[in-house]
């Protein structure tokens, strides 16, 4: 007995104490500071300020849970990200910030499934982005006078990237002139974007048939640590 006793006190000993298991990390949602009160998410995170590139995921609460849905490959400003409220037009950076999702918007029909609010795209459709208007950071349909061609965009130009998006509310509910306009999810172009975010196609249509307008979806925008990291907001 005092043998067994002697063996298994030396077993112990080589084994050392116990190594303790990493705790696991909480899902993003819950590590961010603010998520915008619904039961529905999407994440934009670059690796840095300075990336064009990231990753944009969608989130549900689930019993006080956030679940991962889904997610995808993302581009940014040609310039990469910057603080949203320091952010100044014409720069192709993309704003940090947590931001609502006022309605959608498409050259094409609304993908089966679809719940937001949907806008046809036509040839008199056009944002405007002229800080002299009065209708500076929204839909206009036709273009006003006040709204020079030069600081608008047709938004049936871009039919590739335009085919399916959702509007972002950054600098959209009290605009602040000279901070940007026509921040939009919408589908890739060819590169980089001029300060929206962008993901493929089929993630675009994915997104639209998740999103329910009634559990008030946000869009947080950030890096993956730092000063903007995307848990800031």
């Amino acid at each position: 007995m005092h043998g067994s006793l002697v063996t298994a006190s030396v077993l112990l000993a080589l084994m050392g104490p116990a190594v303790a298991r990493p705790a696991a990390v909480p899902p993003l949602p819950e590590r961010m500071a603010d998520t915008g009160g619904g039961t529905q998410l999407l994440t934009a995170a670059a690796p840095g300020t300075g990336s064009a590139t990231g990753t944009v995921t969608w989130w549900n609460l689930r019993s006080g849970r956030w679940v991962r849905v889904g997610s995808a490959p993302a581009r940014f400003g040609a310039n990469g990200l910057t603080e949203g409220k320091r952010r100044v037009q014409n720069t192709e950076t993309t704003p940090t910030g947590l931001y609502d999702l006022p309605y959608a918007f498409g050259v094409g029909a609304a993908p089966a499934g679809t719940g937001y609010p949907y806008r046809r795209v036509g040839r008199r459709s056009w944002w405007c982005q002229d800080n002299a208007a009065r209708a500076y950071n929204r839909w206009v349909e036709p273009r006003p006078a006040d709204c020079r061609a030069t600081e608008a965009e047709q938004l049936i130009t871009y039919r590739r990237q335009y085919a399916r998006a959702l509007v972002v509310g950054f600098n959209y509910h009290r605009p602040v002139r000279g901070r940007g306009a026509g921040i939009f999810l919408h589908v890739n172009g060819d590169g980089a974007t001029a300060g929206c975010v962008s993901v493929p196609a089929a993630a675009m249509d994915r997104i639209l048939a998740w999103a329910d307008p009634a559990r008030r979806p946000h869009l947080a925008i950030g890096t993956r640590s730092g000063p903007t990291a995307v848990t800031r907001y």
